[in-house]
């Protein structure tokens, strides 16, 4: 991939990724972090005065573990790509909480701007499975790259469907922890032919349950458009396939039969308004003009204002006007601007605190709420 965009210095990766794997430094308070000191660097020096004003006593990885991480990865075959840079993924870009940093194996050659996801149940039937290998084998005909999550099942028929046109597998750990250690030898082939292992999660990442919706929103936010191919009512691919549309991607369904609770959720996507799918022409015709960098509808994510900053912490009178004012419920932090009465610097400031102390998270770009 030959493309333009800014090349990190090795110090300015060690900064990045010591940044990033700090506890409760996400996406999104990354770039707060950034957009308020100007660098990682100027970030990581600020972030003891930080952490010690609001108590929580997260530890900053050293550069010496920075730079094993970077060694570690290199060993397997990866490399680290931070976002702006030119091997990026494309479309990566364009999604609420892009992660600023993604470890990345193979895909040197792979067209990042033509994807399709295809998700499905873990347990899916004969015909399941069948179906996601036609799917995928004619989209990777027509020269989409088909993206996944290397799970059993839907996942796993669909890789192996396009591992001569070029795959996608999508990690909920570290690259030395893939799950399941069944698919290992489907993660080698993926490679070894051409396509690419990709997470944001660190080497030795154990996968969590929590950690799957967080990798499902990678899924989705590579591709074009998100295919569901059996799922339950209550199931990960429902997961993806709403955060698809959150990130303003096509979602397809495939109908299966209404005695199948394999079927139920792609059923209800169908009536919800998904697009129906009976074959891969249905799916190339709907994304041939897709291109989520001119919608009209991306909310890039809220960053506070540089020069609106205040150097005097707020006080615990107006930390409890705020705290308030958040509830479960994501809400706009304009809203939160406005309902509190507080200036936009100690706004921005209380955020930041709380971001740091684990107590609320960003969705949809703008909105704010309360951690459960």
């Amino acid at each position: 991939m030959a493309r333009g965009g800014i090349e990190l210095t090795p110090s300015q990766r060690i900064a990045w990724l010591r940044l990033i794997r700090t506890e409760n430094v996400g996406p999104q308070t990354f770039r707060q972090l950034i957009n308020r000191e100007g660098s990682a660097e100027a970030a990581i020096a600020a972030l003891p005065a930080l952490l010690g004003r609001v108590g929580t006593p997260a530890r900053i990885p050293s550069v010496g573990e920075a730079e094993d991480e970077i060694a570690g990865l290199a060993r397997l075959g990866g490399r680290l790509i931070g976002s702006g840079e030119p091997d990026y993924p494309d479309l990566l870009r364009y999604i609420s909480g892009a992660p600023p940093m993604v470890a990345l194996i193979g895909g040197h050659d792979l067209d990042w701007r033509h994807t399709v996801a295809i998700v499905g149940a873990r347990n899916a039937s004969a015909a399941g499975q069948k179906m996601a290998r036609i799917l995928a084998g004619d989209l990777g005909e027509a020269r989409y790259v088909v993206v996944s999550g290397l799970a059993r099942g839907i996942d796993a028929a669909s890789h192996q469907a396009a591992l001569r046109t070029g795959t996608v597998a999508v990690l909920a750990g570290g690259m030395d922890r893939i799950y399941p250690t069944e698919n290992i030898p489907l993660a080698r082939d993926i490679v070894d032919m051409g396509g690419a292992l990709l997470t944001e999660m660190p080497l030795g990442w154990e996968p969590r349950a929590r950690d799957f919706p967080r990798r499902n929103r990678l899924v989705s936010g590579l591709a074009l458009g998100t295919v569901v191919v059996e799922a339950a009512k209550r199931s990960g691919s429902l997961i993806t396939a709403r955060l698809a549309l959150e990130q303003n991607r096509e979602v397809f369904a495939v109908p299966g039969s209404p005695l199948d609770p394999r079927a139920e959720g792609g059923n209800a996507l169908i009536q919800q308004g998904a697009r129906l799918v009976t074959g891969a022409a249905d799916i190339i015709d709907t994304l041939r003009e897709a291109d989520p960098s001119r919608s009209s509808l991306l909310e890039p994510d809220w960053l506070p204002e540089a020069d609106l900053f205040d150097p005097v912490p707020p006080s615990d009178d107006q930390r409890a006007i705020l705290m308030q004012a958040l509830s479960p419920t994501p809400v706009p932090v304009d809203d939160l601007i406005r309902t509190t009465g507080l200036a936009i610097s100690r706004v921005q400031t209380l955020l930041l605190e709380l971001d740091l102390e684990g107590r609320i998270e960003w969705s949809s770009g703008q909105l704010v709420a309360l951690r459960p």
